[in-house]
C-alpha cells in the first residue's frame, strides 16, 4: 500500500475537469445504493422505526395531546419526518466507519479518483435513501389522517428543506464516522446526541408546557424550526407560533436555511481533512 501511495500522481493532473468530484462521487453513491439493494434489511429497519413511531404516537398518545388549532396527527407527521431524516443521516457515519474498518478506504485511496468523492458519494446516497423513506412515511401518514393542505409547490419545498437539513447533518456524521473506530460506536454516539436533540423540540408536542430552560432550548433548536417550517409548508397552519415566540419560530424557513449553510461551511472542510487523515493511517 505504501508503494502504491508513493507512486500515485498528484491529485491535480488526475482531474480532467472541475466536475470530477461529482462524477466520481456518483460512482461511489451507486456503489452504496447497490449495497442497500443487496442487504435489504438496512432499508427495512430504517423504515420500520418511523412507521412504528407514527402508529404509536398517533393512536397511543394522540388522544391525550391537543395542539392548539390543529389535529394531533397533522401536528405529528411533520415532526416524525424531521426525526426520521435526521436519524437516517447517521448512516453516513456508520458507513464510513465500516469502510475504514474493512480497509475499503485504502482501496479507494489507491484509485485515480477525487479525494472528496467518497464523502460526496456517501452523503448523496444517504439522501437518496432518505427520499425513499420519506415517500413510505408520507403514505403511512396519509393512512392515519395526515393531509397536505398547501399547494404542490409549497409541499415540494417542504420536502426539499427536510432533505437539505438531513444532507447537512450527514456531513456532521461523516466527521464522527471518520474519527471513531467502529460503526457500533458511531451508532451509540449518534443516538446520545440526536435523541435529545429531536425530543427537546416541538417535534412531538408543543413547547408551551416545557420548563423555562428546556423551552428556551427547544425554541432555538434547529429541529424545532425545521418542524415548524415543514408544518407551514405542508399547510398545517394551526401551529402558528404565539406572539411571544422567538424569531426562530416566526421565521423558521430562514432560520433553518441559516443552520444548513452554517453546518456545511464548517463540517464539509472538516470532513475532507479528516478523510485525508483517516486514509493515510
Amino acid at each position: 500500500m505504501t508503494t502504491l501511495t508513493k507512486s500515485m500522481p498528484a491529485p491535480g493532473p488526475l482531474t480532467p475537469s472541475r466536475f470530477k468530484v461529482f462524477t466520481d462521487g456518483a460512482v461511489v453513491a451507486k456503489r452504496n445504493l447497490i449495497k442497500i439493494k443487496r442487504v435489504p434489511d438496512l432499508l427495512v429497519f430504517s423504515t420500520m422505526s418511523p412507521i412504528m413511531f407514527i402508529l404509536l404516537f398517533a393512536y397511543v398518545f394522540g388522544s391525550a395531546i391537543h395542539p392548539p388549532g390543529i389535529g394531533y396527527r397533522e401536528f405529528l407527521i411533520p415532526g416524525i419526518f424531521v426525526q426520521t431524516v435526521i436519524f437516517g443521516s447517521t448512516l453516513t457515519g456508520a458507513g464510513l466507519a465500516d469502510d475504514i474498518q474493512k480497509g475499503i478506504i485504502d482501496r479507494f485511496r489507491s484509485l485515480p479518483m477525487s479525494r472528496s468523492a467518497v464523502l460526496v458519494g456517501r452523503t448523496t446516497s444517504d439522501v437518496l435513501n432518505n427520499v425513499l423513506v420519506v415517500v413510505i412515511m408520507s403514505g403511512t401518514g396519509l393512512l392515519v389522517g395526515w393531509r397536505i393542505r398547501s399547494s404542490v409547490g409549497e409541499a415540494i419545498v417542504g420536502f426539499l428543506l427536510l432533505l437539505a437539513f438531513a444532507y447537512a447533518i450527514s456531513w456532521i456524521m461523516a466527521v464522527v464516522g471518520l474519527i471513531v473506530p467502529s460503526p457500533e460506536v458511531v451508532n451509540n454516539a449518534s443516538f446520545m446526541i440526536i435523541f435529545p436533540l429531536t425530543f427537546i423540540a416541538n417535534t412531538f408536542v408543543p413547547t408551551q408546557g416545557f420548563p423555562t430552560v428546556l423551552k428556551a432550548i427547544a425554541n432555538w433548536n434547529p429541529v424545532s424550526s425545521l418542524a415548524q417550517a415543514s408544518r407551514q409548508l405542508f399547510g398545517n397552519t394551526g401551529t402558528t407560533p404565539l406572539p411571544n415566540s422567538p424569531w426562530s419560530l416566526h421565521h423558521p424557513i430562514i432560520y433553518t436555511l441559516l443552520w444548513i449553510v452554517g453546518i456545511l461551511i464548517v463540517f464539509v472542510p472538516l470532513a475532507v481533512r479528516q478523510y485525508k487523515r483517516a486514509a493515510s493511517r
